[in-house]
């Protein structure tokens, strides 16, 4: 035999790599690495903020229809001095003098309240704030499960390289070693120069592909780090397991739980309706609005004290005090003209519900569609695969007979090494098709609005 034994060799350390390996406790899966992006990503965490922004809209818009109570304690004073007065007795002639001094203190504990007892824009606001809530609550849904598919998809870019590596540095170590049996053939004249330059180039562009493949892995490493918020050195490795587990999927079935369960659709459902109660709010401006005030003073007290210079000088002292004080208005009040501001915020409101109509247009306008595409999607996947898998089998075949025709004479090391190359590239296309059965299968989730 030629290089028959080590040619089934190389050939056999070819096909174990597409055979999954064990995963270990201490590699990322998929699923793992979802959840850390849910909790790092910037999307996510946007999503999170936007979620507690609308929160604090309620908060605000409650505002408007409960009362407002303040409970507070004054201490007020003054003084006074060289204040000059005339002062009258009947009709006699006024006697003048002067104040040299006057004090003036008080304390006043109070408690204070206003509510707007009945203001229609007021409690329309509050309700376009509550769907607005909900409204982010279901965006922020929606942009996990966009986190989600990225991440997978990024993560099996990684698997993909990681085994696109391993198959150009296996055929890498084929080629060197082809070329070495190239150059002793055309030592004992058995092969001609242009067969040892070809296996000298096909070594050449093998160890080219395995650059450009680790280099692939350290590109997807990084934008993978990136999506899950961590640096790459502490991301440690990635479970390469491409096993499939094929699913059937049809499009009434897929388009009716997209329907029901897509949080974005929810979302623009419940924004269009938040829209349409601001536009209400915005309406009810130009409505009167009853409102009642009201105040509740416990114990005031007021002390006082004047010194006149007079002949002789009198000093006058004063302290008044109550139980409580208390009282309250009740006010119709009616915004007549306020500057076309009323206008302003019919016109903003119009224009957030026509916007947020529109948007709830595409998205159901095009269900249908991404259902349909994302479902051929998985099958063109499935297909590939299936493809893949004959083409790796024909591809073994074919280099297990050409090594039989080289070792009887009928096949030239040429003819051997393109068997070699034409199995590398179809277990290439192998891996590839698997990582994208995965990727299809992770759209055809975000398409149905399952949660990550």
């Amino acid at each position: 035999m030629r290089i028959g034994t080590r040619a089934i060799a190389w050939m056999a350390v070819l096909s174990m790599s597409f055979v999954a390996p064990p995963a270990r406790a201490d590699v990322m899966t998929a699923d793992q690495a979802v959840q850390f992006a849910l909790k790092n990503s910037s999307s996510a965490i946007a999503a999170k903020a936007n979620v507690l922004s609308a929160r604090g809209g309620v908060q605000g818009a409650y505002a408007g229809v409960l009362p407002h109570v303040s409970l507070n304690v004054s201490r007020s004073g003054s003084q006074t001095d060289q204040l000059s007065q005339q002062q009258f007795f009947a009709s006699t002639v006024g006697i003048p003098y002067h104040s040299i001094h006057d004090y003036r203190y008080s304390t006043t504990p109070a408690l204070n309240g206003t509510w707007n007892v009945l203001n229609l824009s007021s409690l329309s606001n509050l309700s376009s704030a509550k769907h607005d809530l909900q409204s982010f609550e279901h965006s922020e849904r929606a942009a996990r499960n966009d986190v989600a598919l990225d991440t997978k998809r990024l993560f099996y870019e990684v698997v993909k390289a990681i085994k696109l590596e391993d198959v150009a540095s296996a055929t890498v170590k084929l080629s060197r070693d082809n070329e070495k049996r190239v150059r002793a053939l055309f030592e004992v004249g058995s092969v001609s120069r242009s067969d040892v330059l070809r296996a000298q180039v096909n070594t050449s562009q093998s160890e080219l592909d395995s650059l450009v493949k680790r280099q692939g892995v350290l590109s997807t490493r990084v934008t993978l780090a990136q999506q899950l918020g961590i640096e790459e050195r502490t991301l440690g490795d990635v479970d390469t397991t491409l096993g499939v587990q094929t699913a059937t999927y049809d499009v009434p079935t897929v388009l009716a739980e997209a329907k029901k369960q897509r949080p974005d659709i929810q979302a623009a459902e419940l924004e269009v309706k938040s829209a349409q109660l601001a536009e209400r709010s915005a309406k009810f401006l130009r409505l009167p609005y009853l409102t009642v005030n009201g105040f509740y003073d416990y114990n005031p007290s007021s002390d006082t004290k004047s010194v006149f210079h007079v002949s002789p000088d009198t000093i006058e002292v004063g302290h008044s005090k109550s139980d409580r004080s208390f009282g309250g208005t009740v006010a119709l009040n009616w915004n007549v003209f306020d500057g076309m501001n009323t206008d302003a915020q019919i016109s903003a409101a119009r224009a957030r519900r026509m916007r947020a109509d529109d948007a709830l247009g595409v998205l159901t306008r095009g269900l249908e569609g991404e259902v349909r595409e994302a479902i051929a999607g998985y099958e063109t996947a499935l297909e590939g695969e299936t493809e893949a898998e004959s083409a790796v089998a024909s591809a073994q075949e074919n280099l297990k007979l050409t090594q039989q025709k080289y070792n009887v004479g009928s096949a030239t090391i040429l003819d051997l090494i393109d068997a070699q190359v034409s199995l590398a590239r179809a277990q290439s296309d192998q891996v590839s098709a698997a990582a994208a059965i995965r990727v299809a299968a992770a759209i055809v989730d975000r398409v149905r609005g399952a949660q990550p």
